[in-house]
C-alpha cells in the first residue's frame, strides 16, 4: 500500500486524485491538506506527498517534504525559474517528480513530438496550440510549455530564445527559428494540446485531448506508487513509463 498526503485537496485535481485513491485498495489517503491547513501535520505518516496547489506554495511544500524525508509528486505548474531551481534542489535529499502533465497519453505526445521534430527537421515550421477551461490561471499551460521546450531543444535553442506567444499587428514574415505558442481559454475544456509541423505542401499535427481529470489523477497515483522507496533524485514520467 502507498500512503499519500494530498496537498491541494480541495482543488479540481486534488479532488480527482483523492476520489480515485479512495477507490483503490493499493492507496491510503492519510490526509487532505489545503489553504489554511497545517502543511506538515501528517507528512510523517505517509510514503508520498502529492502537490497540486499554486506555484508560490511548492517551494515550502518541497522543503517540508525534504525535512521529513518523504517522496514528492508535483503536478503544480507555472513556477518561476528560481522556484523551479529551489524545488529541484530538494531532490538531493528525496525522490521527486516534477511534471507538467501526468497523463500517459500526454507523455506519449512528448515522446512523439521529439521524434517527429528529429524526422521532419527544421524545414517544417513548429507551432503549439493549447486550450483549457475558463478558470485556468496560468498561460501557456505547463504541458504546452514543455512541448515548446522539446521543440526548442531539438533546434538547439531555448524556450526563452525561440518562442513567440501569439502574434499581433505587422509582425513580418515568420522566421524558421521561431516557435509559436498559443493559449485558448473557454468553457469547461479539461485540456487540449496540438503540435503543428507545417512544411511546403504538407502538414503534420500531433494532438492529445483529455475528457476527464481522472486521466491525470490516475497518472499522478501511478507516479506516486513508482516513486515510493526510490533513492533521492529528480525523476520524470518517462522514468515511470519506461520511455527512457
Amino acid at each position: 500500500m502507498t500512503r499519500i498526503v494530498m496537498v491541494g485537496a480541495r482543488g479540481r485535481m486534488g479532488q480527482a486524485i483523492v476520489g480515485l485513491a479512495k477507490k483503490d485498495p493499493s492507496f491510503e489517503v492519510v490526509d487532505e491538506v489545503d489553504v489554511g491547513d497545517a502543511i506538515a501535520a501528517q507528512f510523517g505518516a505517509c510514503d508520498v506527498i502529492i502537490d497540486f496547489t499554486h506555484h508560490t506554495a511548492t517551494v515550502e511544500i518541497a522543503t517540508w517534504a525534504a525535512r521529513a524525508g518523504k517522496a514528492l509528486v508535483i503536478g503544480t505548474t507555472g513556477h518561476t525559474a528560481s522556484e523551479r531551481e529551489a524545488v529541484l534542489a530538494c531532490a538531493e535529499r528525496i525522490p521527486l517528480i516534477l511534471s507538467p502533465n501526468f497523463s500517459v497519453g500526454v507523455n506519449a505526445l512528448f515522446y512523439l513530438t521529439r521524434r517527429a521534430a528529429e524526422i521532419l527537421g527544421e524545414g517544417f515550421d513548429r507551432e503549439v496550440v493549447e486550450m483549457h477551461h475558463r478558470l485556468k490561471k496560468d498561460a501557456p499551460s505547463g504541458t504546452a510549455r514543455r512541448l515548446a521546450e522539446i521543440l526548442a531543444e531539438q533546434m538547439g535553442g531555448t524556450y526563452e530564445e525561440l518562442c513567440r506567444h501569439g502574434r499581433l499587428g505587422d509582425t513580418g514574415e515568420r522566421t524558421g527559428r521561431e516557435i509559436g505558442v498559443h493559449a485558448l481559454r473557454g468553457g469547461d475544456v479539461v485540456g487540449d494540446h496540438t503540435v503543428v509541423f507545417a512544411g511546403a505542401g504538407e502538414r503534420v499535427e500531433l494532438t492529445h485531448k483529455a475528457s476527464s481529470r481522472d486521466t491525470f489523477a490516475g497518472g499522478a497515483l501511478r507516479a506516486a506508487a513508482w516513486l515510493k522507496g526510490r533513492g533521492p533524485g529528480s525523476y520524470t514520467m518517462f522514468d515511470v513509463l519506461g520511455l527512457g
